[in-house]
């Protein structure tokens, strides 16, 4: 069955779907970069929040199959390299790699939820460390998914990843991969299974101007 792109332009492509069925159609990549749903049936109810953090006070849609183990299994081979964030939750079904964390401490020490996350990268064995400046949850991206990580982190991985070339990304929520991607002048692919931020982003890789104000 022939694929119809949901997006399509300047290089970057979006599939509306389940990963599962559209990855076997569209070859190996070279790098995965992805944020999957990570089994731990997040609350994404942000409602909850009251004082301390300049956050939206809104009830997201629950993380697509959160409530289900995550196995990663069926995505290390999808690129010549993964970096898949979350990877803590299901680190023991995975090889030797290294470990990218972002540090979401913010200046005065506090943070949001947890001190950092953490993404696993296949290849190299060493621990990375990327920090936010920030002085706050204010981000220059308006927070358009409930499990949403910035711009600069994905350029980040990027970066760390050294692994030139296309790059997919098969749970990709609002698109921040594939606008790091963008950025960086990369091809790159994003599947994802909500309508909704398909929409989303590919209204962000539209707005080519106004992502960098």
């Amino acid at each position: 069955m022939a694929l119809t792109p949901y997006y399509s332009h300047a290089g970057i492509t979006i599939f509306c779907g389940d990963c599962r069925e559209i990855l076997p159609q569209l070859g190996r990549f070279d790098l995965l970069l992805t944020d999957p749903p990570y089994g731990v049936d997040f609350d994404t109810d942000y409602r909850r929040f009251t004082t301390g953090f300049n956050v939206e006070r809104k009830a997201h849609k629950p993380v697509h199959d959160d409530n289900k183990p995550f196995d990663p299994t069926p995505f290390l081979q999808v690129g010549r390299k993964q970096v898949i964030w979350g990877a803590n939750c299901f680190s023991s079904a995975l090889p030797r790699g290294s470990w990218l964390v972002w540090d979401k401490r913010f200046k005065n020490g506090e943070a949001f939820l947890a001190d950092a996350e953490a993404a696993w990268l296949s290849s190299g064995h060493g621990i990375y460390l990327y920090s936010v400046t920030q002085q706050g949850c204010i981000r220059p991206e308006p927070i358009q998914h409930p499990t949403q990580k910035p711009v600069a982190v994905m350029e980040w991985c990027l970066e760390r990843a050294n692994q030139p070339g296309t790059v997919i990304d098969p749970f990709m929520g609002s698109g921040t991969s594939l606008v790091a991607a963008k950025n960086a002048g990369r091809i790159a692919c994003g599947i994802e299974i909500e309508e909704k931020y398909c929409e989303i982003a590919a209204q962000r890789l539209s707005q080519e101007v106004l992502e960098f104000a």
